[in-house]
């Protein structure tokens, strides 16, 4: 496993999954349930969901070295976009979306039961997902998925943690606008590496 890929994937995924909507998900849970409960329930979620993204990144490596870079660009390209152009909205839609998680939550839920409810509302949001697709864009940049993956899902288990028990503080304190733009700003960097290398190595071709 490389230490430095695993940082990278942890330092890359952070800023786009703390504006995520699975942030103010993890935030609504820890309101109904224990945080505890909440975080176990949500990093295992987020556990199964990075494994499938690192095994989809796995498979597309396997192609054609320049196919593969220009997807991992095209991927890195659509996240900058997505995020800097909802960057402007971020915090109009946070308490719309916050509504949108306490209506699929029942108070009152306890133990395991409290898990298995922050397991199954996190993994239904986080399907498809930003972060996700992201994940398996830096396993087809680096073809390391063990590195990628270990570093995607403690980023990911370190977002659920500081939601589940800072989430409403970090809010008030953090724009998630400006979070929006720098992830965003990070993905359009590493989709202009991509192409870069893309060309340099057709210039050597």
């Amino acid at each position: 496993m490389s230490f430095a890929i695993a940082v990278t994937a942890f330092l890359l995924i952070l800023p786009i999954e703390l504006p995520d909507k699975t942030f103010i998900a993890t935030l609504v849970l820890a309101t109904r349930y224990k945080p505890l409960a909440v975080w176990i329930g949500v990093a295992s979620a987020f556990l199964v969901q990075t494994i499938i993204a690192v095994t989809l990144g796995g498979l597309i490596s396997r192609l054609p070295r320049t196919p593969v870079e220009i997807f991992a660009a095209l991927m890195f390209l659509v996240g900058g976009f997505i995020l800097i152009r909802g960057a402007g909205k971020a915090d109009a839609e946070e308490a719309e979306i916050e509504h949108e998680f306490e209506t699929k939550t029942k108070p009152g839920v306890h133990g395991l039961r409290a898990v298995g409810a922050s397991f199954l509302v996190l993994f239904v949001a986080e399907w498809g997902d930003l972060s996700q697709l992201l994940t398996a864009g830096l396993v087809v940049k680096y073809q390391d998925p063990v590195s990628v993956g270990v570093g995607a899902f403690l980023a990911l288990a370190t977002v659920s943690a500081l939601a589940a028990v800072l989430g409403r503080t970090l809010l008030k304190r953090i724009r998630l606008a400006t979070v929006r733009r720098i992830g965003g700003s990070v993905c359009l960097l590493l989709a202009a590496a991509s192409l870069l290398q893309v060309a340099s190595v057709s210039v050597r071709g």
